[in-house]
């Protein structure tokens, strides 16, 4: 690529500060959050998403905008406008009613199109459902700046693939799909992206396409995991163990290996409902989509029926009983708690009565009390329980002596189907 370029991060958080770092290793990158508290920490060279390590940051870290490769991070929109390429990494939640959030989305726009200048390229990598990029964020650019789409400025699309907590497959790892507003346009964001994806990237045609494939990723996991969600239902009336089941079927060359568990988090949990909404918007009621969002939001519920019903069997007192509760965020080895479905689990514990005692080692404790009102501990309870959930398995989890924790006559549940034999159950 022989133009200079420039790179802003909008949104430092699991999906942004990753790039923001792999770009800072070849470009000049400033990385924009509009939290000052997470702008100061990363300045330290502490990431407390876990998802770059101090001695990789602190690699790319600069103490100011630079015209040389390196991150310079920043809540001033000001620190940005040198930048050519701006790319944003917000999140796209749901509400309470599980229609598509798009305010940070709209906000960013805005905050982008303050200061965006003639051939800027703008590019998305929020999860949104086909058009938002051009239909619902690049008006807002258009407004705010007074510049128009492919005459003064571009835009393009590259879906974020990022898995959090995930070691192995890092961003550079991952394929890229990318996209832009004009055959043209498309090329240079390609470009950018093939410069530091090692694992390469794909040219999608349209802006659209790229946003398509993005919302289908994740929806065809739901689909897949509701699927044997309903299985393990099933084979628990039939006495059979589904984790069994799955293993002697997973011998076909063509099965597909899909475990049943909780579905949350910020991807799986909610990008279904992008998709839905926008079907609907063209009159189509999209009923397997919908029906395994449904099956998946019930198993918090049906979890914790099952481990009432197991604790009965053994004489456990139900009312008044003490259980723990392993792990409060949405997936293993990571501190994300948004979305997370445990909460579904321990409200309806709750419900029956039991004093529920929630452990993880990774969540932040005021995080998880403010989006939740939900009390966790970090360190490990000294008492001992009537009952323990495995609800998330973290990899200090699998390390604990669970005969420290128990009473002579306790439950051990194992959500994620990982303890093996010391379980009396799993889902």
């Amino acid at each position: 690529m022989n133009e200079n370029i420039k790179i802003a991060v909008i949104g430092l958080g699991y999906v942004g500060l990753p790039l923001a770092r792999l770009f800072a290793t070849k470009y000049p990158v400033v990385g924009f959050d509009i939290n000052e508290s997470r702008v100061t920490s990363l300045k330290s060279g502490i990431d407390s998403t876990l998802e770059v390590n101090q001695q990789e940051l602190q690699k790319v870290l600069v103490d100011k905008p630079t015209n040389e490769y390196g991150l310079f991070c920043s809540s001033i929109p000001a620190d940005m406008l040198d930048c050519n390429y701006f790319i944003i990494t917000v999140p796209t939640p749901v509400d309470r009613n599980n229609r598509p959030d798009l305010t940070p989305l709209y906000k960013s726009s805005e905050t982008v199109g303050k200061i965006l200048k003639k051939g800027d390229i703008v590019i998305y990598e929020s999860t949104v459902y086909p058009g938002v990029t051009e239909e619902q964020c690049v008006p807002v650019l258009e407004k705010v700046s007074g510049l128009k789409l492919n005459v003064d400025f571009y835009a393009g699309y590259s879906p974020e693939r990022i898995n959090p907590g995930d070691k192995e497959h890092t961003v550079e790892k991952i394929l890229k799909v990318t996209s832009g507003s004009t055959p043209e346009i498309g090329l240079k964001v390609d470009a950018l992206y093939k410069s530091v994806i090692t694992a390469g990237t794909h040219l999608a045609p349209t802006i659209k396409v790229a946003e398509a494939a993005k919302v289908i990723e994740n929806s065809q996991r739901d689909i897949n995991i509701a699927f044997v969600n309903e299985l393990a239902k099933i084979f628990n009336l039939m006495n059979i163990d589904t984790q069994e089941v799955l293993a002697a079927a997973a011998t076909k060359w063509n099965f597909l290996p899909f475990k049943p568990g909780l579905v949350g988090g910020h991807c799986i949990g909610v990008d279904p409902y992008y998709l839905a909404q926008r079907a609907q918007e063209f009159g189509y009621h999209p009923e397997i989509i919908l029906a395994g969002r449904r099956l998946n939001d019930s198993m918090g519920e049906y979890i914790a029926s099952q481990v009432v019903k197991l604790m009965i069997k053994k004489g456990i007192s139900v009312n008044g009983a003490n259980l723990l509760m392993l792990g409060i965020t949405f997936k293993e080895n990571c501190p994300d708690v948004r979305n997370t479905k445990i909460v579904d689990v321990v409200k309806s514990l709750t419900e029956y009565g039991i004093s529920v005692t929630i452990y993880d080692p990774l969540a932040n404790i005021k995080e998880v009390q403010k989006e939740y009102e939900l009390k966790t501990v970090n360190s490990i309870p000294n008492d001992k329980f009537d009952a323990i959930v495995l609800g998330v398995a973290h990899a200090e989890f699998l390390k604990l002596n669970f005969s420290e924790l128990q009473k002579d006559n306790s439950l051990l549940y194992d959500v994620k189907g990982v303890l093996g034999a010391i379980a009396d159950n799993r889902l």
